[in-house]
């Protein structure tokens, strides 16, 4: 009989928003999937140690996922990572394999999943707090209310239009900035909509921007950026 691959939404970065049923999956599954050469310095990997020491003593399976955005090495990169997961799944063990946030928002789980569910292979994914949530909380604001509409964008692939972006009607929450900050944070300034970022929400490096004159143009990977029209 196959194994099962689950894919284990860890939450933003606070051990502690790790779920019941997330840290129940990890402790039962014989394998540990994460992404990235080394498996204990992988962000996912260390929320769930904060929250369960243990999974050190698991079997770690590393999955490189290089940054980039040519398609023809992401979707070889997808296709070695769901070839090395299979192995442990014919072999009969269940893959937890881990994920920042939530596996269904921009996750790079998501294309090892299908592939795996394409072969004929159980799969399930397990939901975990998503880092606009997570940031949403931690600055005690709501995203939307009433018939407000909430827009999900990932940054660094519509920096070059962001004006439109920023122009839709209600709350834009903007993920992925990444080396295209400048031109976003040049974007929001331009608006002049009120915003807020956090870089790095739940972890000990932790940093808050409370407007957009702030927000340095080099933040790191994990920043986030909710825009709220200014009424």
């Amino acid at each position: 009989m196959s194994g099962k691959l689950y894919g284990i939404g860890v939450g933003p970065g606070d051990p502690e928003l790790l779920t019941i049923k997330a840290l129940r999956i990890v402790k039962e599954s014989e394998i540990i999937a994460v992404p990235g050469e080394n498996p204990k310095e992988a962000v996912a990997y260390k929320i769930v140690e904060g929250a369960w020491k243990e999974i050190s003593e698991k079997t770690l399976v590393p999955i490189p996922m290089p940054m980039t955005k040519d398609p023809v090495i992401l979707k070889q990169n997808h296709i070695n990572g769901a070839d090395k997961v299979e192995e442990y799944l014919k072999q009969g063990k269940d893959v937890a394999f881990l994920t920042l946030g939530d596996p269904t928002v921009y996750s790079t789980y998501m294309y090892v999943h299908k592939i795996i569910a394409e072969r004929g292979y159980e799969t399930q994914i397990v939901s975990g707090i998503t880092s606009f949530c997570a940031v949403a909380a931690r600055l005690n604001m709501d995203l939307a209310e009433t018939s407000q509409l909430l827009h999900i964008i990932p940054a660094t692939y519509n920096a070059d239009n962001i004006e439109d972006v920023l122009a839709l009607p209600g709350t834009k929450v903007l993920m992925k900035s990444g080396k295209k900050m400048g031109k976003v944070k040049e974007g929001i300034l331009k608006s002049k909509n009120k915003s807020v970022m956090i870089e790095n929400c739940g972890m000990a490096d932790e940093k808050i921007y409370t407007k957009a004159e702030e927000i340095p143009e080099n933040a790191g990977y994990y920043s986030l950026i909710i825009v709220k029209e200014d009424k």
